[in-house]
């Protein structure tokens, strides 16, 4: 690749992820006004990767408009870091996200999901009370379970309902607990259920409560952060392959600055 073509490349490649980074702070500054904790605590991570992402392509951009082949070294070495991280985290993913599924319960249009199905790094995670006590105070805040009487207006609607994993697991009690539904959002707890299953009488009717420290719940969020961790690693894999291509030019552009400079 000529001496023109890679630094053009790497130049506006650069100038454009400097303006992706500029709105990626814009966006960690925005969640950082909310009062919802749950949003809040993704400020310093968004602001962080939008620092990271401005600095790279700052270092990238300056190395190819002035032919700097120390810039355009450490902008490789850099990126070369981040492919790096890249791979690890989505082999990573593929593997913790490669267990757990739903189980078919006759009559229902939706899965359950059981806790223990699932990866040990999801029942680590998930077990520790500081993190479900963070995501239990999420779930009580979300819309997933406040939702549902406005979704399903009759027992009818509800009962035919395809669910979501958290709308399952989170929102009613588990199916062998034999629970009478009066609504979507109240069951008869009146009936005493003869299976060992601990949910059962973990579950309430009350907003704040419901099935929020049921292992039914965690294993909800489980396969939904499986679900949502699936997408992420194949978006890895994209892009991991756009950066190698950027990291080929750059070193195209790298090599030529090397030259024009030996020949000065």
């Amino acid at each position: 690749m000529s001496t023109g073509t890679s630094t053009f490349v790497i130049r506006w490649i650069n100038f454009l992820t400097m303006l992706l980074a500029v709105a990626v702070i814009g966006f960690g500054v925005w969640m950082s006004t909310h009062h919802d904790g749950c949003r809040k605590s993704l400020t310093l991570p968004v602001l962080g990767l939008g620092a990271l992402i401005f600095l790279i392509s700052i270092i990238g951009f300056l190395g190819a408009w002035k032919n700097n082949s120390i810039l355009l070294w450490l902008y490789l070495i850099m990126l070369f870091l981040v492919l790096v991280a890249i791979l690890v985290f989505t082999v990573l993913a593929f593997i913790v996200t490669n267990s757990g599924s739903g189980h078919k319960v006759s009559g229902l249009r939706y899965k359950e999901y059981q806790l223990q199905d699932y990866s040990s790094w999801f029942l680590k995670q998930l077990n520790h009370t500081r993190n479900w006590n963070h995501l239990r105070s999420c779930l009580v805040k979300s819309d997933d379970c406040n939702n549902l009487s406005r979704k399903y207006k009759t027992l009818k609607q509800y009962k035919l309902a395809k669910l979501t994993p958290i709308e399952a697991g989170c929102c009613r009690p588990p199916s062998e607990c034999g629970y009478p539904a009066v609504n979507s959002s109240y069951f008869d707890l009146s009936f005493h259920p003869i299976t060992p299953n601990k949910d059962c009488k973990l579950y309430k009717n009350s907003k704040a409560i419901k099935c929020y420290n049921c292992d039914s719940c965690k294993a909800g969020v489980a396969q939904y952060m499986k679900t949502e961790w699936r997408v992420v690693a194949i978006f890895n894999v994209i892009l991991f392959v756009v950066l190698s291509i950027i990291y080929f030019v750059g070193c195209c552009a790298r090599r030529n600055a090397a030259r024009s400079h030996s020949k000065v």
